[in-house]
């Protein structure tokens, strides 16, 4: 009872608050301005993105969470293009094969629990030559401490942040599930805990089979 109140009413505000970091924010910034067409977001949160679209036609905007999506209210009405919200998991994506231009995820890949599940639903739905555009936290490869102490601390994680992982390996998640990059850079955010500072920014498309 206790944890369920701390989901439903605590958790999305301090999410709200911590995804509103200045380095964050900036990093939504750079993803995301030049994105044009029709946008899938994947986990849209309490719709920070939105304001760093500027030629986006319609936002599917995919948030499981109600309680979640309620913070994005006022954002969603205001939002210069219309914004549909998709109540479902990205485990289970309800569109037709090819059928996405672009796909956005923005610290997402994180909490979903079957990642690998919700990575081949976006290669399903994305055109072939359809972009995914992600920026999320990630996995030390390059400091073994750090990267001992993200395993440590990750069961922790998922109880106090609804299921985020500190150590996941995007790339290789994406690479397995037959991704190339387009782009793709790592950095280390500014005003976080050093054990979940280490970021990637990277746009994917899919490998073309024979």
């Amino acid at each position: 009872m206790i944890y369920k109140f701390y989901q439903q009413r605590i958790f999305p505000h301090v999410l709200n608050q911590i995804m509103q970091t200045p380095s964050l924010m900036e990093s939504r910034r750079e993803l995301l301005t030049k994105i044009q067409g029709d946008v899938l977001e994947i986990g849209f949160g309490t719709g920070l993105n939105i304001p760093f679209y500027q030629a986006v036609d319609t936002l599917y905007a995919l948030e499981p969470n109600a309680d979640v999506y309620h913070l994005a209210k006022d954002r969603v009405l205001n939002a210069p293009f219309h914004v549909q919200h998709i109540q479902a998991s990205a485990e289970k994506l309800p569109f037709a094969d090819n059928s996405i231009d672009n796909i956005v995820s923005t610290w997402t890949m994180c909490s979903i629990s079957q990642l690998e599940l919700a990575i081949t639903e976006i290669y399903r739905v994305l055109k072939p030559e359809g972009i995914l555009h992600l920026v999320e936290h990630v996995q030390y490869l390059d400091h073994p401490t750090l990267k001992k102490l993200q395993d440590i601390l990750t069961p922790l994680q998922k109880v106090i942040a609804d299921g985020c992982h500190l150590n996941r390996n995007i790339e290789f998640a994406l690479l397995n599930a037959n991704f190339k990059f387009l782009e793709k850079a790592y950095f280390d955010a500014e005003g976080l805990p050093k054990v979940g500072r280490r970021m990637l920014m990277a746009r994917a498309q899919k490998m073309k089979t024979a």
